[in-house]
């Protein structure tokens, strides 16, 4: 056999198997091959063959070994023949490796360890397991290296019963106390969540060393709930004059972020430094940076990453993580493209993390250069790229999105939170309930965010029966103890316009939240019941909740409908105590609520204090003066908005349109919509069309408005061809007017069948100024 040997510096490296050989290794190697091939090898010792065959990784050459071994009358040495079976074992022949157990088995315990020590280096552990009940059979009894490898492929196959007879099996032989069985058998239980067991495992080893306590260490670390246990166990480790090793302070590290510890994580920081530990070790400092980011102290894993000498793309993919959950995606995208720069070869979880932050910096472009690279270097995506792929493109092209989220073979919860986001993002609620509808058929378990999503999407539509279907099916599965999902589905509820199930729910609660209270009234608000808002509200101040904007805004809006001017202003005050003053949701509100109240005056001051304005604080004003009929105000305010390069939207010209329509300034709002249409590019929608429908009828111009109507879809129509037949009833047009009943039934059934309600006129006669 040719030896396939490439010079690498100091070390020789064999092709294809990664073994690295010293010179001397390959010196001795040699010697093998040289022996083989002259009549010398007849003479060759059991010590020699043995040397040999630790360093033979050749089935050729090792078959050759094999033959040597019979031609020297070596096949029933024991020494020999342990040597033999781990050289077969590591080469994963294990038929041959059977076959020489056979003709030399004994009594040899140093035997069956060899056998079952290779099988297990080599991964076979199942052959491990099988190759320890034969042992059993033979009644020769158990060794501590024996129990020990035969637990590790426990662990490592799953298999916790079989673990829990070879603890029976330890036991029996007294060996439940060694330090090595016993961080065995640690681990086996501590895996299986078998807290209990493992601390009466560590309690039966009298004289633990730093692998037992380091052991029972790592098990507390895994688990929030005794993580404080770990630096107990810590403390009285260091009592026994055992000091601590890398593999011990980073589980500590991992107790630290169970407990949100973040003193105890810089101890265990200060410790390494004081002993020199981990400082150059890039699981240490990468375990550093993962502990200081999910402890709150992120700038700190920044400084980490910026000082360690070796960066590894495990260093690298954390600190994009950090920068990723920190908000920060252009820095994690930065980080991305500093480490390509560098010529590290990213991984998959690299390559993910990379296309999230494209997601969410609406990178399309940058997205899919990442997404070619991954087709170029034929790197196929698992489920976590994959789902970073169909964040990316639902933000796009939702159709791409769909298709690549049904390519995927097996989905998890994830993903299908990801696809049902990107529907809602696109308002495509029904395809976001029929992909929760999917993922409970492929018994797929919701989590918390599929059911925040679902329900989402049912209260944008409406969808009772739906919002029930769900409320049923979280009832069942014990979910209503989550405070979001109870929330939501208050939420839910009021939104669909069914307070009574919305108060039912409500009211089963025990801890009622601002979120799940201001739910509450701002279904009160939707359904008309502004009273009920206001006691709500009242509530809430006694149990002192801390109030935000969303509540005020809740609030104003109560008031502003029942015309409390003097509530207004108490508002007003509560707003500026609570340093709520500068939130522009608020001041809007407030400027609506004055305007509806009657006080013009206080909305204009509060406006003409902003020192920061909004396009929403401009439209409250102009709709403000348009209520109170003050057109000429309105469009003062509109050449003001230019003059500031504030860009109108949709809502600006509705309230402006309105107001012309309002005060009959025909020739002021039909060159407000020429300027909305050939300035600023704005579709007119069905309102815009009502608006002018109406300024056409009141300059006279019926078959204008006529005509506008007949060239408008049935959808934006309806106001059209009302404030139309209005104008022909009082314009007297008969002959226009003549025939359009049957239009004005179909609308008005329309109009009913997607929920849409005439609002009345009122008045308001305001006492308290």
């Amino acid at each position: 056999m040719t030896m396939n040997v490439i010079a690498y510096g100091t070390n020789m490296i064999w092709r294809g198997q990664n073994f690295h050989f010293t010179r001397m290794q390959t010196r001795i190697f040699c010697t093998i091959k040289t022996k083989l091939s002259t009549s010398y090898s007849l003479h060759i010792s059991k010590n020699s063959i043995a040397s040999f065959l630790d360093y033979c990784s050749g089935v050729h050459i090792l078959r050759k070994l094999h033959a040597r071994i019979f031609v020297c009358g070596l096949e029933n040495c024991n020494y020999v023949g342990s040597k033999l079976l781990q050289c077969y074992a590591r080469l994963s022949l294990l038929a041959e490796s059977r076959c020489v157990f056979q003709r030399i088995i004994s009594t040899d315990h140093s035997l069956w360890n060899s056998l079952l020590v290779g099988y297990y280096r080599a991964g076979n552990y199942e052959e491990v397991l099988i190759r320890y009940l034969d042992l059993k059979q033979q009644k020769i009894g158990l060794s501590d290296s024996t129990i020990n490898v035969s637990l590790k492929s426990c662990i490592d196959l799953g298999r916790f019963y079989f673990g829990t007879e070879i603890h029976v099996d330890a036991f029996k032989f007294n060996l439940n106390a060694d330090c090595f069985v016993g961080s065995s058998l640690i681990k086996l239980y501590s895996k299986n969540g078998k807290m209990d067991d493992a601390t009466k495992v560590f309690d039966e080893i009298t004289n633990g060393d730093l692998v037992v306590y380091t052991s029972i260490i790592t098990a507390y670390a895994q688990f929030n709930h005794c993580a404080d246990k770990a630096f107990q166990i810590a403390y009285s480790m260091q009592k026994k004059k055992l000091q601590p090793n890398r593999v011990t302070l980073v589980s500590l590290l991992q107790a630290a972020i169970q407990l949100g510890a973040l003193l105890e994580g810089r101890a265990v920081h200060g410790y390494a430094i004081r002993k020199g530990i981990g400082m150059s070790d890039e699981i240490f400092e990468t375990s550093l940076m993962d502990m200081y980011h999910k402890c709150g102290d992120s700038q700190m894993a920044s400084l980490i990453f910026d000082k360690m000498d070796v960066r590894t793309v495990g260093s690298w993919n954390t600190m994009i993580v950090v920068y990723l959950q920190m908000g920060q995606a252009l820095k994690a995208f930065h980080l991305f493209f500093q480490m390509m720069r560098q010529n590290i070869f990213p991984d998959l979880l690299t390559l993910a993390n990379a296309i999230l932050s494209c997601a969410y910096l609406n990178y399309l472009h940058q997205g899919k250069s990442i997404h070619g690279y991954m087709i170029c270097m034929g790197v196929h995506p698992d489920l976590v790229a994959s789902t970073a792929l169909v964040c990316l493109y639902s933000k796009f092209d939702v159709t791409k999105a769909k298709k690549m989220f049904k390519s995927l073979g097996n989905k998890d919860a994830v993903v299908y939170n990801v696809m049902m986001d990107g529907f809602l993002n696109n308002d495509l609620y029904l395809e976001a309930i029929n992909v929760f509808c999917e993922m409970v058929k492929m018994s797929v378990k919701p989590n918390v965010g599929s059911y925040l999503n679902v329900l989402s999407a049912i209260s944008y539509l409406r969808d009772f029966r739906h919002a029930k279907s769900i409320h049923g099916y979280l009832l069942r599965h014990e979910f209503l103890i989550n405070l979001e999902i109870v929330n939501q589905i208050i939420y839910t509820y009021a939104k669909c316009g069914y307070m009574f199930y919305a108060e039912k729910v409500f009211n089963r609660k025990k801890y009622k939240d601002l979120v799940s209270c201001t739910s509450m009234m701002m279904g009160y608000i939707w359904c008309g019941q502004h009273h009920e808002a206001i006691v709500l509200f009242r509530l809430m101040q006694k149990e002192n909740l801390n109030l935000d904007s969303v509540t005020l805004v809740s609030l104003l809006q109560a008031l502003s409908f029942l015309g409390c001017v003097g509530s207004i202003k108490e508002v007003h005050c509560f707003i500026y105590k609570g340093l709520l003053g500068r939130e522009l949701s608020v001041i809007n509100s407030l400027i609506t609520a004055y305007a509806k109240g009657g006080r013009i005056d206080l909305a204009r001051h509060l406006f003409e204090q902003m020192t920061d304005r909004c396009l929403t604080s401009w439209n409250a004003m102009i709709a403000a003066y348009g209520m109170h009929g003050n057109c000429i105000e309105v469009l003062k305010l509109f050449e003001q908005m230019k003059s500031e390069k504030v860009t109108p939207d949709e809502v600006t010209f509705t309230s402006i349109l309105t107001a012309c329509s309002h005060s009959g300034l025909v020739e002021e709002g039909l060159q407000v919509y020429r300027t909305m249409v050939e300035e600023y590019t704005i579709v007119p929608c069905e309102v815009h069309y009502s608006c002018i429908v109406d300024l056409l009828s009141r300059a006279g111009k019926l078959k204008e408005a006529y005509n506008l109507v007949k060239s408008l879809s049935l959808t934006k129509n309806s106001s059209a061809m009302c404030a139309l037949l209005s104008a022909c009833r009082l314009y007297a047009d008969s002959e226009i007017e003549r025939g359009k009943w049957d239009e004005v039934a179909q609308i008005r059934a329309m109009t009913k069948d997607i929920g849409m309600k005439r609002t009345p006129g009122y008045s308001l006669i305001q006492l308290d100024k």
